[in-house]
């Protein structure tokens, strides 16, 4: 279906190249970056494997790569999963929690760290750990999506509302199972809430990419359906919209792609909220643009946190949650005082 009165931008297609063009020279930075720093020729050399012999070609290949690749394909699916929700709730400060999958996927993986699970290898190369936690947000979205819908029609206020319910059950469950659990345990359900790529690996990368894939393709299609949907659900479906089919697709990709985020690198706010929002002041409301874009600029942005996070304390390094945090709020909080001049 053609866009349905949705403006074109005429900043969309800038903001895109610019985005492509930005990500392979900050991935060099970020592989070439660290407590061993590797000139940008090594780099080079590396990953076109003319040089694979070196400790330099190792690190390169073997633990950084991996690492940033990871970053770019969960940052990817943070920042279009939070797109499509905002669209979804007709809410510029939506964000992809809002459908409870974070908070099942806390408990989830919550419960395996408890069980001894972190120690053990699971399918893909993932903990038991990753594994509780996509099963944990995949139980609480199907939760929420049912409480919402009664004789086939499902309210995006009710899937509000028992999306908060839902995270606060599973928030008070985590918060018993951590009352009665060991300190060692304490410390690896705070440290995997915080959020890390520090266990990336090829593995991990293939099945980010596959999923991230399904959603930027999916997730597109959708974008004149999310523009009617803006003039609300009556206005869409006299515009041949298939609201309830859109709704149901919308949660499942959105689930999909933060639970196997979530599952990949733990909990990492504040990219599906903040991404889609400036990228929405930079180019308007319209989801052919927004959607890609949102997805870019969630991959450059996670990226940049992750480097920050290994350089900033090095040897040492922050959950790259923290840093998203820090490097986000005070960008977003200006925007949000000079959002007059972008209409908003």
């Amino acid at each position: 279906m053609s866009t349905t009165g949705a403006k074109a931008y005429p900043g969309g297609p800038a903001l895109l190249l610019a985005l492509l063009l930005a990500i392979p020279l900050v991935l060099l930075v970020a592989v070439a970056s660290g407590t061993v720093p590797i000139a940008l020729p090594e780099v080079l050399g590396s990953l076109l494997r003319t040089n694979t012999d070196t400790q330099a070609s190792m690190i390169v290949t073997q633990i950084r790569l991996p690492r940033a690749l990871l970053a770019l394909l969960v940052g990817a699916m943070l920042g279009i999963s939070g797109a499509a929700m905002q669209g979804l709730f007709r809410n510029p400060l939506a964000d992809p929690s809002l459908v409870g999958v974070s908070a099942g996927a806390s408990l989830g993986a919550s419960l395996a760290i408890v069980s001894g699970g972190v120690a053990l290898t699971g399918f893909m190369g993932l903990t038991l750990t990753s594994l509780g936690a996509f099963l944990g947000g995949l139980t609480a979205v199907m939760l929420v999506y049912g409480l919402a819908t009664r004789e086939g029609a499902t309210s995006v206020t009710t899937m509000l509302l028992a999306g908060i319910a839902i995270a606060a059950i599973a928030g008070s469950a985590g918060s018993l199972l951590e009352l009665g659990t060991s300190n060692e345990n304490l410390r690896r359900i705070s440290l995997w809430r915080m959020g890390g790529l520090d266990g990336a690996d090829y593995q991990r990368v293939w099945l980010a990419a596959l999923t991230a894939v399904g959603l930027c393709l999916a997730l597109p299609r959708k974008a004149g359906a999310l523009d009617a949907l803006l003039l609300g659900e009556s206005e869409a479906r006299h515009l041949g919209v298939d609201v309830q089919g859109c709704k149901r697709q919308l949660v499942f990709w959105v689930a999909l792609g933060v639970g196997v985020s979530v599952a990949l690198s733990g909990t990492i706010a504040f990219v599906g909220l903040v991404i889609p929002h400036i990228v929405r002041m930079l180019i308007g409301p319209a989801h052919r643009y927004l959607l890609p874009a949102s997805a870019l600029a969630g991959a450059l942005l996670l990226l940049i946190a992750d480097t920050v996070g290994r350089l900033v304390l090095a040897p040492a390094e922050l959950p790259v949650g923290i840093v998203t945090a820090a490097l986000g709020a005070p960008f977003f909080l200006s925007l949000l005082r000079h959002r007059r001049e972008y209409g908003l």
